[in-house]
């Protein structure tokens, strides 16, 4: 059985990895990561900036879910604790690795240094910027076989054949590998940086907004080569984007985030042809849609996004959702079951009638 995104992690890791489905390879429990706030002379703690708080996900081998949300919704932290490249305040992150000298199932948020060095050959990220994310003082040969010396996977001739093949796995030539990242185009970058992360083998990869600093013609070009190589290598993706028009094509169901929860989850049709969550009406009504005849009626939210330190209580949508009502502001909806495995946060879920685009 499938495990469901609202429900809670109960009693011991061990407990927790037991009721993780065969098909699922990544589970998310209840994830929270706050920030501190600091301030005057001895740097007092005074808040914390709840960037994410109580994010529940599951992702079955080989999909790709989509986690999108405006800027500051607190999608790459969630992809960033998940990896352990920021330590979580609290919660699970159970992953099923694919290593004999591993557990069947790992708990990540509590993994030891051994652990995690073995985990890191399963899980892997391409960063957002492809400028800064690679060495400039390295050759692109020097940034690809990195991984595989630091891991004693190969060495000599055999990281030079491995580099060679995963230039050509993402559409380069293999004598790129003498160059250095300057030489290279903003999309030839992100696909150097795709070879990296694939240079392990990993089962899983984050996708931390891979294609937001490319120009939309070189765009689809990464696209089509995240959905090649994922048929080629068998991956799963967790793939991070503000750009919901991106995410209805790569992948196959989506999690919407809003001001560190996750408001909405279903698979992208279902989604995006019938949402449950007013917030992700007002995204989807900014979609733009390829139909001549198709007029969009755009819903512009009012108000600012709350500051994350300090919430507002309740539903943390209800001061900016038009069908707001008293126990919105009063009580905090969990994701609920609205069938065919669509949940979304909402009191009034099951009985709005909310409008979506269509999918081509």
């Amino acid at each position: 059985m499938r495990p469901r995104a609202g429900s809670t992690a109960k009693g011991s890791g061990a407990q927790a990895a037991a009721s993780l489905g065969e098909s699922v390879l990544l589970q998310v429990w209840r994830l929270k990561k706050y920030f501190p706030v600091r301030k005057g002379v001895f740097r007092r703690t005074v808040g914390w900036v709840k960037a994410v708080d109580e994010v529940d996900l599951f992702i079955p081998k080989g999909e790709t879910l989509g986690l999108v949300g405006e800027s500051g919704c607190g999608k790459t932290t969630v992809s960033r604790t998940i990896l352990r490249l920021i330590e979580p305040t609290s919660g699970q992150v159970l992953f099923r690795p694919r290593s004999k000298s591993l557990p069947p199932v790992v708990e990540v948020t509590k993994a030891t240094k051994r652990v995690m060095k073995l985990l890191r050959r399963e899980m892997q990220i391409i960063f957002q910027d492809p400028y800064s994310s690679l060495n400039p003082r390295m050759t692109v040969g020097a940034i690809i076989g990195e991984p595989l010396i630091v891991h004693r996977v190969a060495r000599g001739q055999e990281v030079r054949n491995r580099v060679a093949e995963l230039l050509e796995a993402v559409g380069l030539k293999p004598d790129h590998m003498r160059r250095y990242p300057h030489e290279f185009s903003g999309g030839q970058r992100q696909r150097i940086g795709i070879a990296r992360a694939l240079a392990l083998g990993p089962q899983l990869v984050i996708c931390d907004e891979p294609v937001s600093a490319l120009d939309v013609s070189i765009q689809a070009q990464v696209l089509n080569l995240l959905e090649d190589l994922q048929d080629k290598f068998g991956l799963t993706y967790l793939f991070v984007a503000h750009d919901l028009s991106v995410v209805k094509h790569i992948s196959d169901r989506v999690a919407v985030m809003y001001l560190g929860k996750v408001v909405e989850l279903a698979e992208t049709e279902e989604l995006y042809t019938r949402p449950r969550h007013p917030y992700t009406e007002a995204l989807l009504s900014a979609v733009p849609v390829p139909d001549p005849d198709y007029e969009a009626e755009r819903i512009l939210l009012q108000g600012d996004v709350p500051s994350p330190v300090n919430p507002p209580a309740g539903c943390r949508f209800h001061p900016r959702c038009s069908y707001a009502q008293a126990i919105c502001s009063q009580e905090t909806p969990g994701l609920q079951d609205c069938g065919g495995e669509h949940y979304a946060a909402c009191h009034f879920a099951s009985s709005l009638a909310l409008r979506g685009v269509k999918v081509a």
